[in-house]
């Protein structure tokens, strides 16, 4: 079967699979009053027989990421046993994870020697006072141990990730550029998204990541071309950095336009948007094997319905209550 595309021609390379929802985190932009269970006590996250079954329908179709992701993915006990099943795919060249990075130093390595390739860490804040602030926990030296943990397990690069918010860390550009400026760290400014929790948020503390960018333009920073299984982020380079700095815009027009990366939530569900209106049940045909030919018809048939773009500008934020129902 050939790669996944949509009716617009964008092919998909990239696959986001929620492996649980649960976060010990209680972000401000995401799950300020904590992680709360939805869909009643029965509900269940795809085990690893499943994990091996949808990853294996995607590598056959053209995804060549996949990123294992949360609420905090190394919350689930087999965490290392997913990223070997997953190894399993040789078309998969890049297993990834977004954490909060609270068990890194302890666990990267392990993860590292099951296959993990990439990693990407929350840090909101170099600050450990408003890091504590935005995330509810106050664990800021065991994540940046963590990151430094993940260098000598022999990842080259880290992937920070950091929530632009107007007010609370937009003015701290400098400060995040002189962490990187020595280490192979890609920082990557994300701008606030509105959820459905999170409207009176968002519209305090929205700032567009063009004032960074200008910013970064203006010091000679320069841009990078995007690979094909690359995230959205526009990234930048400097000569005297050994980091980077990426920039993640939703809301700038036709960010949509270059979309390669489909979703599975932890309950089965195929999402072709973050911020779309409803999943597609996978979870019947990831029973056994010899369903698979059936699951990829299901999945491309699906993807007849991927709209052009997000409707985020129109307040629309879908069913994404907070970042961690499917995997921000």
């Amino acid at each position: 079967m050939s790669t996944f595309t949509d009716p617009w021609e964008r092919k998909f390379y990239y696959l986001r699979l929620s492996i649980t929802d649960v976060c010990n985190f209680r972000c401000s932009y995401c799950l300020p009053d904590g992680y709360r269970p939805t869909g009643g006590n029965n509900k269940s996250f795809l085990t690893l027989d499943e994990i091996r079954r949808v990853t294996r329908a995607f590598a056959a179709c053209g995804t060549e990421k996949i990123r294992l992701t949360g609420g905090e993915p190394s919350l689930r006990r087999d965490f290392v046993e997913i990223i070997e099943t997953v190894r399993q795919n040789p078309e998969i060249s890049n297993i990834a994870m977004t954490t909060n990075g609270y068990r890194m130093a302890r666990d990267v390595a392990r993860w590292r020697a099951a296959g993990l390739t990439s990693i990407n860490v929350s840090v909101d804040s170099l600050d450990a006072n408003q890091f504590h602030a935005i995330t509810g926990q106050d664990k800021f030296r065991q994540v940046m141990d963590g990151i430094d943990a993940a260098f000598t397990a022999g990842f080259d690069k880290v992937k920070v990730n950091a929530v632009l918010m107007r007010g609370i860390n937009h003015h701290s550009l400098q400060t995040f550029l002189d962490w990187i400026k020595h280490r192979p760290i890609q920082l990557r400014f994300i701008e606030l998204m509105e959820t459905g929790e999170g409207r009176d948020l968002f519209r305090q503390h929205h700032i567009s990541g063009e004032v960074i960018r200008e910013r970064l333009v203006a010091m000679g920073w320069q841009r990078r071309e995007r690979e094909r299984s690359a995230g959205p982020a526009q990234v930048f380079f400097h000569p005297d950095y050994q980091g980077e700095i990426g920039l993640i815009m939703p809301y700038e027009k036709n960010f949509c336009a270059s979309c390669n990366r489909l979703r599975v939530s932890a309950t089965g569900k195929l999402h072709l948007c973050l911020f779309g209106d409803g999943g597609i049940g996978l979870r019947d045909l990831l029973q056994a094997d010899s369903s698979q030919q059936e699951l990829q018809e299901r999945i491309a048939h699906s993807l007849l319905q991927k709209k052009q773009t997000h409707f985020l500008h129109q307040g629309n934020t879908g069913i994404t209550q907070n970042l961690s129902f499917i995997g921000g």
